[in-house]
């Protein structure tokens, strides 16, 4: 009975018109504003009327040791909704969805801010994780099509994205882009998240919190033009809007940036524009409501699928120009259209009871158009065998989560108590065809053009697929003493049914239901050391068809963690190392054969440690490091010669650093610099892992001067120009990193 009252809610807000839901927030804590700058930490003012109906409320202890603690550093109040000070984080709400300091979390996170953002340039969402532990980003390498990662060593891109605690999973190719100049930070989650958010990845989640709007002025200008002739102009601007004091306070803030020229690849250009309105109305001093809206298009053109030999290896002309495009510019295309429209509300009942709920509603219609790379035809004359491609996809996806979040005392212990309900709707119109044979193939060093060969017989997927998950969920942080116990639960109920788009008729249908646990400890010593100790459970119910046409099986996950945080007493950072085992099971794998498709193996694991350091060292000087090194093997196929080996583009060792030292005063005032190094291992083409990508070592640079409201800026990644092979899906599929690029930039505030 209960099942099929949740997923009839799930299935009437599923179909909602794009208009009624808005973008939304899973934060804890009582304040959804960003930051400010205070003197001194001030008790929350309530308004007249609430005064009156909490009259009779039980107090044991006072209403400021109840509610959510803030951190101080310096007058700069964080909350996990707001900027981060410098690179150092203090505060997160991804593990927890509650206000809770990141060394008070039994599991490993990692906070990107917007000044770091700032000052390494990236282009798009995976190249912020460069520098970020556990995450091997940009896998693809020079792709502009979509964001790239693995966290742990699993893809977590497709299901573990989020956008303000609100999942963005895609199938197919119905992807999602994010553009880092409307992020106020992404924080990392690594392990299982399951138990507060439901289908995602075990082996984590990057959750990039939205620039919200600010209670002060905001006016920013940026353009700036990299070494491809790709361009850009953005603009930032926002604050309050005058409104009489009985009216409760309005504030706005409007994001957007045009993007526009081409790449390292020849007719691939990377065109994007996107803008993003929002607004906050704070109704009195216990309620607030937000919404966000967003409208992005990306059209760009697919990357080579390369083979190995004449990319990681010579063929015997040589190596293929990075610049070689292998499909044809009269008739491939990428082009993705987005939008998204939510809210988040918020409401504090009492000083110890707050009541949040957060929506949005996004669309997404993505055309792939192509020839792509299908190995060698002839190499010895450079001669590369092609396929024609085609799919249009077409996705809706709905969320809501209720949060109630609840403070209180059982004699010495100090309960956070969080209960929710959250519902998810997701359906997908996907239609793919390909025909082998029919397209000649293309000579890789003196390519000719001009070639459009239709698409011919029937599409061998023609689905329309929809999912319906509802979701309850429980978790108590209890605070004794110094230690810090976390116990969640939750349960999943989902739907989900493959339909045929001609007709309509239903080809196959699942019905799952599974519950998910997180235990974890963490004891914090008066001298900044923290241990901590944890173990998690997941489920994943995957959306998508395998190579066979047929409904993935839910995908399942364990991991146990231990760990220490150290934050020395009067140093602004921290350090941290952490030891894990985590198994996935019916992991959705690339098909050997026909790289487009997936298959689930039996299982896979990963156990590995890493360490992380983050910190503001001095007023000048700002660091971060990261250390990741795992094994990753298949431990259970039903093919035994895979058992033991290591799935392929997975590099099992990434040690990164960077640093940024502005000076603050003198003659030099304003001038800073910065740069980093990245290492990443080497992994296999194959899933025999018999054909090795290589080990590379890769460096970025920054030079910046600020004077008075101007910002001036050259940002250089692969400093050294490095042609280096990213990664290999299989043998025919490689794909080229990143070459050479600078970037100038001016901005301007006021």
């Amino acid at each position: 009975m209960l099942r099929s009252a949740v997923l009839a809610t799930a299935s009437a807000f599923a179909v909602v018109p794009q208009a009624s839901l808005a973008q939304s927030s899973a934060q804890g804590g009582a304040q959804n504003l960003p930051s400010v700058t205070v003197d001194a930490p001030e008790t929350r003012r309530r308004a007249p009327a609430a005064a009156v109906r909490r009259a009779t409320r039980p107090s044991p202890q006072t209403a400021a040791s109840r509610r959510p603690l803030q951190q101080r550093n310096v007058g700069f109040v964080e909350t996990p909704r707001g900027p981060v000070n410098g690179y150092v984080a203090n505060r997160s709400s991804s593990g927890t969805k509650t206000n809770t300091p990141i060394m008070q979390t039994p599991q490993s996170v990692s906070v990107i801010g917007a000044e770091q953002i700032r000052d390494q340039k990236p282009n798009k969402l995976d190249e912020v994780l460069r520098y970020t532990a556990g995450v091997r980003a940009g896998t693809f390498g020079a792709d502009t099509r979509n964001d790239w990662w693995l966290i742990r060593g699993f893809k977590s891109d497709d299901i573990g994205l989020f956008l303000d605690g609100m999942q963005l999973f895609y199938t197919a190719y119905a992807s999602w882009r994010l553009p880092p100049f409307n992020m106020e930070r992404v924080e990392v989650l690594r392990g299982p998240s399951a138990v507060l958010y439901g289908g995602s990845s075990p082996s984590g989640i990057v959750n990039v919190i939205s620039k919200m709007p600010p209670t002060e002025p905001i006016r920013y200008v940026e353009t700036g033009v990299n070494n491809f002739g790709n361009a850009y102009v953005g603009f930032d601007v926002g604050g309050p809007v005058a409104t009489q004091p009985e009216n409760g306070k309005l504030f706005y803030r409007v994001v957007g940036q045009v993007q526009n020229g081409p790449t390292q690849v020849n007719f691939t250009p990377d065109n994007n524009y996107f803008i993003a309105p929002s607004f906050t109305w704070r109704l009195d001093s216990d309620t607030t409501f937000s919404v966000l809206a967003s409208a992005s298009k990306t059209d760009t053109r697919g990357i080579n699928f390369l083979p190995y030999q004449g990319t990681v290896t010579n063929a015997p002309f040589g190596k293929i120009p990075t610049s070689f495009f292998a499909g044809d510019p009269s008739v491939d295309k990428f082009t993705r259209e987005q939008e998204m429209l939510g809210y988040q509300f918020e409401r504090n009942l009492t000083d110890d009871l707050t009541f949040r709920q957060n929506a949005r509603f996004a669309h997404i219609d993505l055309t792939y158009r192509g020839y792509i790379g299908n190995g060698w035809d002839n190499i010895n004359a450079a001669s590369l065998g092609r396929y024609n491609w085609y799919a249009k996809d077409t996705a809706n996806q709905a969320d809501l989560d209720n949060q109630l979040e609840y403070r209180f005392n059982t004699g010495p212990v100090r309960h956070t108590m969080l209960f929710g309900v959250d519902l998810k709707g997701y359906q997908i119109d996907d239609y793919q065809a390909f025909n082998f044979g029919t397209v000649p193939p293309i000579n890789v060093l003196n390519p000719v053009y001009g070639i459009n060969i239709p698409l011919t017989g029937p599409p061998f997927r023609n689905f329309l697929i929809t999912q319906k998950q509802a979701g309850t969920y429980v978790q108590d942080q209890m605070k004794l003493g110094n230690f810090t116990l976390v116990l969640s639960g939750r349960n999943d109920w989902v739907e989900t049914t493959q339909a045929a788009r001609d007709t309509g008729a239903t080809l196959a249908s699942n019905n799952d239901s599974q519950f998910s646990g997180r235990a974890g400890l963490i004891y914090n010593f008066d001298n900044g050391i923290a241990s901590y100790i944890s173990y998690a459970t997941s489920f994943n119910p995957i959306i998508g068809l395998n190579a066979q046409n047929q409904l993935f099986q839910p995908e399942t996950g364990q991991q146990a963690e231990i760990g220490v945080k150290v934050a020395p007493k009067g140093f602004d950072g921290y350090f941290t190392a952490s030891v894990f085992n985590l198994k996935r099971q019916n992991v959705p794998t690339t098909d050997p054969i026909i790289t487009t498709l997936q298959n689930q193996t039996g299982e896979v694991t990963s156990r590995g440690i890493e360490l992380e350091a983050v910190a503001n060292a001095t007023k000048e000087l700002k660091f971060i490091g990261a250390f990741t090194a795992y094994h990753l093997f298949t431990s259970r196929d039903l093919d035994p010669a895979l058992v033991g080996k290591t799935p392929t583009n997975t590099p099992e060792l990434l040690v990164s650093g960077w640093a940024d030292y502005t000076f603050k005063d003198g003659p030099l005032e304003g001038f800073g610099f910065g740069g980093g190094v990245r290492y990443v291992g080497s992994s296999w083409a194959d899933t025999a892992n018999t054909l090795e990508v290589p080990v590379v070592v890769l460096g970025d640079l920054a030079v910046h001067y600020e004077w008075q409201n101007w910002r001036t800026a050259i940002n250089v990644i692969n400093l050294t120009d490095k042609i280096y092979v990213a990664s290999c899906a299989a043998a025919s599929s490689c794909f080229y990193g990143d070459r050479r690029r600078v970037t100038a930039s001016v901005s301007y505030k006021w």
